[in-house]
C-alpha cells in the first residue's frame, strides 16, 4: 500500500469513527437484505443545497421518486473516486429498465479546482445521467459537515497539485427522500445493483 493509499484508508477510518461517535442511530444492526449498511432513521443529509454542473440550483427534493446515491470526491482523485463512479455505472447497467429511476449525485470536495465546466466533462463520462454538484467554500463545508464527511487537503509539489483525503462511503436515499444506506467503496456493481433494486421495489 502506498503512502497515498494509507492516507486514504486512515481518512476513511477517521470518518467512520466520527460517524460512530454519538451517532448510534446511524450504525444500528445491518439488515440482512442489504449488502450495504442500513442507516434508516439517520438525519444526515438535510443540507444538500448546491448547484449542478449545468448551473441549476439543486436539493434532494428535486429527485423525489428516484433512488439517489450521493458520492463525495473530486475530479483529480487518483483512485477511489473514479472506481466508485465506474462501479455505480456498472450497477445501473445491471438494473436495466430500472436505471432511469436512479439519480447519482457527485459532490466535489474540491470546489477551488472543480469548476462547473470540469464537472460537466468528468462526471457524465461515467454515465450520461450522473450529475456533478458544487458550491463555494462555505456551501461545501456546510454539506460535508452535515454528511459528516472527512476532508483534508494534502500539499503537493506545487500549490495546484495538492490532493484531498476524504471519506469514501456513498449515501443512498430512497424515492421518498429518506437516507437508507451507506455503501462502502469497493462494493461490486452487482451488489450495488441489488441494494438499489430493493429500494426501488420494497
Amino acid at each position: 500500500m502506498t503512502a497515498k493509499h494509507r492516507r486514504a484508508a486512515l481518512a476513511c477510518l477517521a470518518a467512520t469513527l466520527l460517524l460512530a461517535a454519538g451517532c448510534d442511530r446511524l450504525f444500528g444492526p445491518a439488515k440482512t437484505s442489504f449488502n450495504g449498511v442500513d442507516v434508516t432513521g439517520s438525519n444526515v443529509g438535510d443540507e444538500l443545497r448546491l448547484t449542478d454542473h449545468n448551473g441549476k440550483p439543486r436539493t434532494l427534493v428535486d429527485f423525489r421518486g428516484k433512488v439517489v446515491p450521493v458520492v463525495f470526491g473530486y475530479t483529480q482523485c487518483p483512485d477511489v473516486c473514479p472506481t466508485t463512479l465506474s462501479d455505480f455505472a456498472g450497477a445501473l447497467k445491471d438494473l436495466g429498465a430500472d436505471a432511469p429511476r436512479v439519480q447519482l449525485l457527485f459532490v466535489t470536495v474540491d470546489p477551488k479546482r472543480d469548476t462547473a465546466e470540469l464537472l460537466r466533462e468528468y462526471v457524465p463520462a461515467f454515465n450520461p445521467t450522473f450529475l456533478g454538484l458544487r458550491g463555494d467554500a462555505q456551501a461545501t463545508a456546510r454539506v460535508t459537515k452535515d454528511f459528516r464527511i472527512y476532508v483534508e487537503e494534502r500539499p503537493g509539489k506545487t500549490p495546484d497539485s495538492y490532493t484531498v483525503d476524504h471519506s469514501s462511503q456513498v449515501f443512498v436515499f430512497d424515492p421518498q427522500g429518506r437516507l437508507r444506506l451507506m455503501i462502502p467503496a469497493g462494493m461490486a456493481p452487482s451488489a450495488i445493483a441489488s441494494d438499489l433494486r430493493l429500494l426501488l421495489h420494497p
